[in-house]
């Protein structure tokens, strides 16, 4: 075997080896990704025992939750769900490190291809620039030999293809895993994109209903203060009406009785002076004692209450100098002159200008 057709058959072990790692290791990559995915959640009852696993070549570590509570569960499926992207992201670090080992040797092999292709070509210059000279049946040995030489190159041609077509498959594939890798990370984003747009208005609606709610109340509270306010001096103005309406009632009472107690003053006055007129016409008995001369009736009242006060019967008479103020009728004169000395010597009533008079009235003079 030529050294051409071994540099053509490395080649071709090359690539094809490095298709088949490439493949093999995405195939396991995906597996595990299935496998994340599909791990069942982790019981949240309150008797479930948390126990580790041993984590196994190619298998992730699980992560069990410690707790019950919405924010413990919400904190372990954040880092389950961390973990995925970090595989995820080494299966394609991985990927992209063997493609472009396999991009590295696709090159090397198109590299040495075409050197041993300008080999030949030189080759084929040179011979056919010396076959001038070669006996003809040299030249068909030699094209026989040729002929030989290229069926015998045929099959590491057909491998070189085969694995060509794989790395290409494999490569395909890679790129469509990418792509899928991509377009779930991508539809991943979108979605909490959406679940947080959403939040956002949810959050947005429940604090506006909770303003408006807040201000529904305090319009509700300033209406109930308004009347509250209303009731308060709607009252405070029916009590002022009725204190004045009291206040009015009681004033007409007191004047209905002072007007009430000075007719009957004024009536028993008159019935005192008719009494007194009626024992001084009709009786036998005309003396009386003259105590005092009243300027007004208020010092003519006040002198007749102290005399009263003290028992004696007074008697008063309208005069053009004032008001008479006089004590009996006595029986006769001695009897008279001892009342006015009895009330000349009293202290308390401070009258000592009395004197005794035979009195007449004035329509009988």
């Amino acid at each position: 075997m030529s050294m051409n057709n071994k540099q053509r058959w490395m080649g071709g072990v090359v690539l094809l080896g490095g298709g088949v790692l490439l493949a093999a290791l995405l195939l396991k990559g995906n597996e595990e990704i299935k496998q994340v995915e599909v791990q069942p959640p982790a019981s949240t009852s309150p008797k479930a025992q948390t126990k580790p696993k041993q984590a196994t070549e190619g298998q992730m570590v699980q992560l069990q939750p410690l707790a019950v509570d919405v924010e413990t569960e919400k904190r372990l499926l954040e880092e389950q769900r961390r973990s995925r992207e970090k595989a995820v992201a080494e299966q394609e670090a991985r990927a992209a490190e063997f493609l472009a080992m396999q991009q590295q040797a696709e090159a090397d092999a198109a590299r040495k291809a075409a050197a041993e292709y300008a080999a030949i070509n030189a080759r084929r210059t040179a011979a056919q620039e010396s076959s001038d000279n070669i006996p003809p049946e040299l030249v068909g040995e030699a094209k026989a030999k040729n002929q030989q030489t290229n069926t015998a190159n045929k099959p590491t041609d057909t491998s070189k293809i085969d694995a060509d077509k794989k790395a290409a498959e494999a490569k395909r594939q890679a790129e469509a895993d990418k792509k899928a890798a991509e377009a779930k990370r991508q539809a991943e984003t979108d979605k909490k994109a959406t679940e947080a747009k959403r939040q956002a208005e949810a959050d947005k609606k429940a604090a506006e209903a909770k303003r408006q709610a807040e201000a529904d109340r305090k319009a509700a509270e300033a209406k109930r203060q308004a009347e509250a306010d209303r009731k308060s001096t709607e009252a405070k103005r029916q009590a002022e009406a009725d204190k004045k309406t009291a206040e009015a009632k009681r004033q007409a009472e007191a004047d209905k009785k002072a007007a009430e107690a000075k007719r009957k003053a004024e009536a028993d006055k008159k019935a005192e002076a008719e009494k007194a007129r009626e024992l001084l016409e009709n009786g036998d008995k005309k003396w009386m004692v003259q105590v005092a001369l009243a300027a007004n009736q208020a010092n003519a009242d006040a002198v007749v209450s102290k005399l009263r006060a003290k028992g004696y019967k007074v008697t008063t008479s309208q005069t053009s100098k004032g008001i008479r103020i006089m004590v009996g009728p006595a029986k006769d004169r001695d009897t008279a002159d001892a009342a006015r000395k009895k009330i000349t010597s009293d202290s308390s009533l401070n009258m000592k200008s009395a004197w005794v008079i035979d009195w007449v009235p004035l329509d009988q003079r």
